[in-house]
């Protein structure tokens, strides 16, 4: 076979070829020296942005699996209070939920100061004062960008509350109480804990918020559901409960996964810092152990759903794979991944058990919210003591700690507001929907209504009555 002629290097590709190499001496050169601090700065700082980003994120997760989850007749009221509770809760968080939460925090509660700022050496360096530069640097990080992402997971808490009290809440009364929440509810118990208050000086441990963010918000989720009460017809006379079936189950599925992507965010930027590799390498661990824990989840709702629910139930499923989420991210940090694997399996089965049990109180909890987060959370702050060095009783007295104060100063709320604006809509307005009744627009006008199971029972039993 005659040789193939191959052309000389071309000058720009020789060019390019020793550019790489000194590219490549120079990564290998930074590789063996340490990351300067104004790197660390950078990368620290960009980490909070991005980690808050998915965790802000996970407020289109939530929206998507409520708006799906109700009927059509109640979607973009869904909507709304999903927007409106995420800007809410940044207000009220940067009026005066984070100062009170991280800034000059005693035993109990932080400074009551309004309108948490950036330090004057980054707003002098903002202002073209280069000469700040290492004052701002010697931080670690931007101060906004850990105000960022704090924020997030205080509306993180606000949309547990949204779905538990979906179809049967007034509006203007759930926004009320989400200002409330965010503005002392949830900084108050941030305090106590990530704020180095009396629970941690205590030992108790919850790296990303089981019991801080996800038991707050089911504890305020549950006291909402015995003041507002059950949907109209919910539980039969018979003591049987109805069924609602969701409205779009591909959306409900869609919202859990952006939810399961948002949590990656959620755990991996608890690690708070990207200034090196052990930090960087924690992050991948993190994340491992948050999906292993979301899977576990699913696969034990799977199995349990038949026996208990007496259907393979997609919903229930959906809710293992949050409920693994939840109880894994008070310790994912573990080494041992395989622990990550049980505490989400049981994460997935006490959702799933939940679930019955609030029907079976005659509780109605229209997403599953109680189950999920306040439950799970419970196990996954408990499940600390496993793996991840956690002290039981230390525990079990921020577990008890954190539901008195929420239950009960959420439950007096709610009472005020039931007594000076009202909670829950009016029966006419329950069966024509908000949407109609608060906004004047349908999710879904080109759509026909199927008629309800129970009266398309009593219409046929009436008409065989007349035949007769």
């Amino acid at each position: 076979m005659k040789p193939q002629f191959k052309p000389p290097l071309s000058r720009r590709t020789a060019a390019k070829v020793l550019l790489a190499g000194v590219v490549l001496l120079l990564v290998a050169s930074a590789a063996g020296a340490q990351v300067s601090a104004e790197a660390t700065y950078v990368f620290n700082t960009y980490a909070f942005l991005v980690w808050g980003a998915f965790i802000m994120w996970m407020c289109a997760g939530f929206t998507m699996l409520e708006a799906g989850s109700v009927r059509t007749k109640n979607a973009s009221v869904i909507c709304l209070k999903n927007i409106g509770l995420y800007s809410i809760a940044g207000i009220a968080y940067y009026a005066i939920g984070y100062n009170l939460m991280y800034v000059d925090v005693g035993g109990w509660i932080g400074s009551i100061t309004p309108f948490f700022e950036a330090s004057a050496d980054e707003m002098a360096l903002l202002g073209g004062d280069a000469d700040k530069t290492a004052a701002v640097t010697a931080s670690g990080y931007s101060e906004m960008s850990s105000w960022f992402f704090q924020m997030t997971f205080v509306a993180t808490t606000a949309s547990i509350v949204s779905g538990a009290l979906a179809e049967r809440v007034k509006l203007w009364s759930f926004l009320v109480f989400t200002a409330v929440l965010t503005a002392v509810i949830y900084p108050v118990v941030g305090a106590w804990t990530w704020g180095e208050g009396w629970l941690y000086e205590l030992g108790f441990q919850d790296f990303a918020g089981s019991t801080i963010v996800h038991s707050t918000g089911g504890w305020a989720a549950l006291a909402g559901i015995i003041m507002v009460g059950a949907r109209r017809n919910k539980f039969r006379s018979d003591g049987s409960v109805k069924v609602t079936p969701p409205s779009n189950v591909p959306i409900v599925t869609l919202g859990v996964f952006i939810l399961w992507l948002g949590w990656f965010g959620f755990n991996g930027g608890s690690q708070l810092a990207l200034g090196g590799a052990a930090d960087a390498t924690a992050m991948g661990n993190l994340l491992i152990n948050t999906n292993l824990g979301a899977a576990a989840g699913v696969v034990a709702a799977l199995v349990l759903s038949r026996p208990l629910l007496g259907r393979v139930d997609l919903l229930a499923v959906l809710n293992g794979a949050l409920g693994g989420l939840v109880g894994v991210t008070a310790g994912p940090d573990l080494v041992g991944h395989h622990w990550a694997l049980l505490i989400g399996a049981v994460g997935g089965v006490v959702t799933v058990a939940g679930m019955r049990l609030l029907e079976r109180m005659k509780l109605d909890d229209v997403v599953g919210a109680v189950p999920v987060h306040l439950f799970a959370g419970i196990w996954g702050t408990l499940a600390v003591c496993i793996a991840a060095g956690g002290n039981f009783v230390n525990q079990l007295i921020g577990i008890v700690a954190v539901g008195v104060f929420v239950f009960g100063i959420s439950m007096l709320v709610w009472w005020v507001i039931d007594k000076t604006m009202g909670v829950r809509v009016s029966a006419e307005v329950e069966e024509l929907g908000q949407d109609m009744a608060e906004l004047g627009i349908e999710s879904y006008p080109e759509f026909i209504l199927m008629p309800d199971e129970d009266d398309m029972q009593a219409a046929k039993a009436a008409q065989e009555s007349v035949t007769s």
